[in-house]
């Protein structure tokens, strides 16, 4: 009894030194600036769009635009993410927003920092002024070549945090 606990420490002391010795995530990357207060999060499920068009040199894949779902924690959608790109919610809130920073996700499409444009409703979206997009899972171009006109939808999830002031 006592070997096994000391192996579980070991295995946990060992995944914490690991953890560590890790680089900065990009969560710290791409945080919201000191003074903005974090609002909410939902998760995202859905797919990043992707058209293939001509380009010197070949073809190449071209980001067109996300389309997810939105949920809360407890797993009630709550909304709509799309082109723009905008977050549309249950309650008939809108915002759209303009990238301000990105960092890199190994195998997954980047994390983000955006500025949020005016709510065109009433709602929760109302006073958001920052959304992050974090915890990126897939959502990347397709890789290899392909041909003109053809389209690729890739399955990707991700958190985005609403921030305001």
């Amino acid at each position: 009894m006592i070997f096994r606990g000391l192996a579980r420490a070991t295995r946990i002391a060992a995944l914490l030194a690991l953890a560590l010795a890790a680089p900065l995530p990009a969560l710290a990357q791409v945080a919201a600036p000191a003074g903005a207060v974090h609002l909410f999060d939902l998760a995202a499920d859905g797919v990043q769009i992707y058209a293939c068009q001509p380009r010197e040199g070949g073809a190449a894949w071209v980001f067109q635009a996300p389309e997810a779902l939105l949920f809360d924690a407890t797993g009630r959608q709550q909304g709509t993410h799309g082109a723009g790109p905008h977050w549309l919610l249950g309650d008939g809130s809108r915002v759209t927003g303009t990238v301000l920073e990105t960092a890199p996700a190994a195998g997954s499409i980047p994390w983000l920092l955006l500025r949020a444009a005016p709510a065109e409703a009433p709602g929760r979206l109302r006073d958001v002024t920052l959304i992050r997009r974090f915890d990126t899972r897939g959502g990347t171009a397709p890789a290899g070549g392909c041909e003109p006109g053809q389209v690729a939808r890739m399955r990707y999830s991700a958190t985005y945090g609403f921030y305001g002031r």
